[in-house]
């Protein structure tokens, strides 16, 4: 998965709007997935959670990232969760890649 509309940074010399999720803990580190079904550049829903999209100036103005973070996780079956609720594409849940459990995910 792809976190887009984050400020521009260099990466490698070339500017970049995204940042990748992957669940890590101690020992481990791996990309979160969507399910093999979801369509490209589907946008992923939280249940309880609508509304459009945060601008990039809206992400860094206020700090959304250093509030979000600390709620996103994988649980027992290595679905990333915020609060505890499944990422969901209109295919399914967002996994870790190997369904890493009881992870951060950043």
């Amino acid at each position: 998965l792809v976190l887009t509309n984050l400020k521009s940074r260099k990466l490698v010399g070339f500017p970049s709007h995204g940042m990748v999720l992957c669940a890590s803990n101690d020992d481990k580190t791996e990309f979160v997935v969507p399910p093999t079904d979801a369509a490209i550049g589907e946008r992923i829903s939280v249940e309880g959670y609508s509304g459009d999209a945060a601008t990039e100036n809206q992400v860094g103005k206020k700090k959304m990232l250093d509030v979000i973070f600390p709620d996103l996780k994988t649980n027992d079956e290595g679905v990333a969760s915020y609060k505890g609720i499944p990422l969901m594409t209109s295919a399914g849940e967002c996994k870790a890649q190997t369904g890493l459990s009881n992870a951060d995910v950043a």
